[in-house]
């Protein structure tokens, strides 16, 4: 039976309309973490640093298609809310064009700064030609991860998210295989190009396979077709992903600051081993990212529709279910520490060890973030963008920040470890005070 925005939503509900969102993220996350298998054991060392250190930059760039994705969602959910599903459709094109020119400008002007910016990431010699290798190769098909990035949040106010979870599949699948043909087989001088032309042609799939979709009639509450400039919905609709922009864009930053300090204290090892711990970082984010994509459109079409009543059940049940999953997740991530750093880096014992001791502490912020990033993806389905990015960049950045600046002095390479844990918890603090002092105004 189909499930649609208006309907009321119990647990099982809630559940099984959240899961293509969730498991569309974690895949997405699994792919990219079989990239960095490939490129750790076939390219070696060098190489998979290369790529840890460069890719927050890329991902930096890909955020305009958060932007429009998170924040063009909540409006375009809220105008199905109302009753405005005309002007819901000419936002979504406009969203989804404007998203894809802002991407070709910035995927031209990052091929053109690509060198100097690996410079300033701390890369020289050869871990610097891999970075500027590995980084044109992605960045000459940004547009469409960028739209593949805006799709993931479209389908699913769509009311059509097992087809995003397949496009996701297609994607990832895509990868995967030139991964495994690519890689082994090209000279060892080519094999991290061949990571790169893998990861660029799965993007592509993931950008365009959606477009003939939208374009074309279809059964779902979505459709591309002809819009007009409207820069003040266009300034919203930023304004409302900002938080979204915020994160990533915070994330990247402090995930460039991780690697100088790692760099600073363990040298290339630690770079490396990082790369391990954000990898499967990634998967178990995906899933409270994934459970965010899917429930901001039910958030914003009650909210536009008023029923204060839905909202509310909708947050509490939100809330026990994220309690559930993280405690799951830290206790998983322990079991598996040692399995996957032989994945990723057994072929190094002292990288291995340093990967393991790292990863069990670095674990203990899967019990918090889950909390966080669903309170910044609340306020943003409720088109409350200032909230939600106050939250997501005292979260990724300020409380980031601090902790990696201040902890390793005290804790050395301990630290490093330590400070996402910190920063998670102070998030919670946050996201709690926020979710009390907006409950009256949202009547949640």
């Amino acid at each position: 039976m189909k499930i649609q925005l208006s309907d009321h939503f119990s647990y099982g509900k809630l559940i099984r309309f959240t899961v293509p969102s969730i498991a569309m993220m974690i895949f997405t996350s699994i792919y990219g973490v079989v990239d960095g298998f490939f490129v750790s054991n076939y390219a070696g060392k060098i190489p998979f640093a290369a790529v840890n250190l460069i890719m927050p930059f890329l991902m930096v760039l890909a955020t305009v298609g958060f932007i429009f994705g998170t924040g063009g969602t909540a409006m375009v959910a809220k105008s199905f809310g109302e009753g405005k599903g005309e002007r819901a459709n000419r936002e979504f094109s406009l969203f989804t064009y404007t998203a894809f020119i802002l991407g070709v400008i910035i995927a031209i002007l990052g091929i053109v700064f690509l060198r100097p910016i690996s410079k300033l990431l701390g890369a020289e010699g050869e871990l610097l030609e891999n970075c500027v290798v590995y980084g044109r190769i992605i960045l000459a098909v940004l547009p469409f991860f960028v739209l593949q990035l805006l799709f993931q949040s479209f389908f699913v106010t769509a009311e059509k998210p097992h087809l995003g979870l397949m496009v996701t599949v297609s994607s990832g699948v895509t990868n995967m295989v030139l991964d495994a043909v690519l890689v082994p087989l090209l000279p060892q001088e080519y094999k991290l190009v061949g990571a790169a032309a893998a990861t660029a042609m799965s993007q592509v799939v993931g950008g365009i396979v959606p477009l003939f979709y939208f374009f074309r009639e279809n059964d779902s509450i979505l459709r591309l077709g002809k819009t007009e400039f409207d820069g003040p919905t266009i300034w919203k609709a930023c304004i409302n992903g900002s938080s979204e922009f915020m994160s990533n864009v915070s994330m990247s930053v402090v995930g460039m600051l991780y690697n100088l300090q790692l760099l600073k204290y363990a040298g290339e090892n630690g770079v490396a081993a990082y790369g391990v711990m954000m990898y499967v970082s990634m998967i178990f984010s995906g899933a409270f990212i994934g459970y965010s994509i899917g429930t901001a459109p039910i958030i914003g079409y009650h909210d536009g529709a008023k029923n204060h009543k839905e909202l509310k059940g909708i947050l509490r049940k939100s809330l026990i279910l994220i309690s559930m999953f993280s405690v799951a997740m830290v206790l998983l991530a322990q079991v598996m520490a040692v399995p996957l750093a032989e994945l990723f880096v057994g072929y190094d014992r002292e990288l291995k060890e340093l990967t393991v001791s790292g990863f069990r502490i670095f674990a203990l912020s899967f019990l918090f973030m889950g909390f966080a990033i669903f309170g910044s993806g609340f306020f943003t389905a409720l088109n409350d963008g200032l909230t939600s990015a106050l939250i997501a960049f005292l979260r990724t950045m300020v409380f980031q920040i601090a902790a990696i600046l201040i902890i390793p002095l005290i804790w050395g390479i301990t630290g490093i470890w330590i400070c996402i844990v910190v920063a998670e918890v102070m998030a919670v603090i946050l996201s709690a005070i926020f979710l009390k002092l907006k409950q009256k105004k949202y009547g949640y």
